[in-house]
């Protein structure tokens, strides 16, 4: 599976894997399926309620069409960056900056969406997904953002006790301050809340360090966590 390398604004360099062309498919499949039962169900009920036809036909275009036209937009911004689809496969938007996208950016997809998915079956956004270095379509590469897998590395993956280079640049020294101990469990934390996907769980850890740390930042709480285990390693075996 192809990486992309996230550079925050912090200059802070992150890592994700990138969603795979079969994994968004999947997904797509997955919403269409929900929207399909949505629809199903409603001739059910109209059939049973038997309203007047010019009613009818009325419902059918709000109750059907405005959820079928704005479902990945309203998932998309209420949801964290995924569909029922994307959190089923484990997958989400982000911004290429490594921040959550904002408004305007779900908005920019959802339009493209029109022509990524809407024309010739889907097969341009397919193609254009399998085709570049960053698994973007024609709405990511408009907004800015990619789609990543959430799945956790194994723990001998990223999330393992890491070395960084001997010319890596500590982000934040008072890394100097945490026990050997502290970055185990902040590690095993880490793990724990990207495998379950418990953002809340990562915030909590998160600011847990700033308070034993004094570290002031804005940046994302996966970023930081991940940076404060980087300048541990460094620091102690440059210490």
């Amino acid at each position: 599976m192809s990486t992309i390398r996230v550079q925050t604004t912090q200059n802070v360099s992150l890592e994700y894997e990138t969603a795979s062309v079969g994994e968004r498919i999947l997904a797509a499949i997955i919403d269409n399926l929900i929207l399909g039962a949505w629809i199903v169900a409603l001739f059910l009920l109209f059939a049973w309620l038997k309203p007047r036809e010019n009613v009818m036909i009325g419902l059918v275009i709000v109750l059907m069409g405005l959820p079928y036209l704005f479902y990945h937009l309203v998932c998309e911004v209420f949801f964290n960056g995924q569909s029922i689809g994307k959190k089923a496969r484990h997958i989400k938007v982000i911004r290429l900056d490594g921040t959550t996208p904002r408004f305007g950016d779900y908005l920019l997809r959802w339009l493209l969406r029109l022509i990524d998915t809407g024309l010739m079956s889907g097969i341009i956004a397919v193609v254009t997904v399998a085709a570049g270095d960053k698994g973007q379509r024609l709405g990511d590469m408009a907004a800015g953002t990619a789609v990543i897998s959430t799945k956790p590395r194994q723990p001998g993956g990223a999330l393992a006790p890491q070395f960084p280079e001997t010319s890596y640049v500590v982000v934040f020294p008072q890394a100097s301050l945490l026990a050997d101990h502290d970055v185990a469990t902040i590690r095993q934390l880490l793990y724990k809340g990207l495998e379950r996907e418990n953002y809340l769980l990562l915030n909590e850890v998160a600011n847990k360090v700033k308070n034993l740390t004094g570290v002031q930042t804005e940046i994302p709480d996966e970023a930081f966590l991940r940076t404060i285990i980087r300048d541990h390693a460094h620091l102690a075996a440059n210490g």
